[in-house]
């Protein structure tokens, strides 16, 4: 096995999630950018022996546009456990979760939260 990386960035969708009524009725955009270091095997040229960013993505998608949470730091663990479940050869994860409209009072480009989790 070798150490890998694999990195998704950019992973968009609209939801419900904050702490002030006026995001959960409207909603807004959030993004998540997940990286994950994986046992990869280089050396097969087997998808059954890789982890399929494809369901990272698609699960990752899930979590982001899913069950309303307060805080984007709840969302970002609930994505990286979410991650580490799919497949053992998931060894660590980062998740950063982008709400670039945070109502703060404060012109800003981007609040963002990061979570690392191992597994287990």
């Amino acid at each position: 096995m070798t150490d890998g990386q694999i990195t998704l960035t950019g992973i968009r969708a609209h939801a419900n999630h904050g702490v002030l009524a006026s995001e959960r009725e409207l909603g807004q955009a959030f993004s998540a950018d997940v990286t994950l270091d994986v046992d990869m095997d280089t050396d097969s040229d087997d998808i059954t022996k890789a982890v399929n960013y494809a369901t990272v993505a698609q699960q990752v998608l899930n979590v982001l546009a899913g069950e309303p949470v307060n805080l984007i730091e709840t969302l970002a663990g609930r994505i990286a456990d979410t991650v580490l479940a799919i497949s053992p050869r998931v060894r660590h994860v980062q998740v950063t979760v982008h709400k670039p409209h945070a109502p703060v009072g404060v012109a800003l480009d981007d609040v963002a939260v990061t979570c690392r989790k191992d597994a287990e």
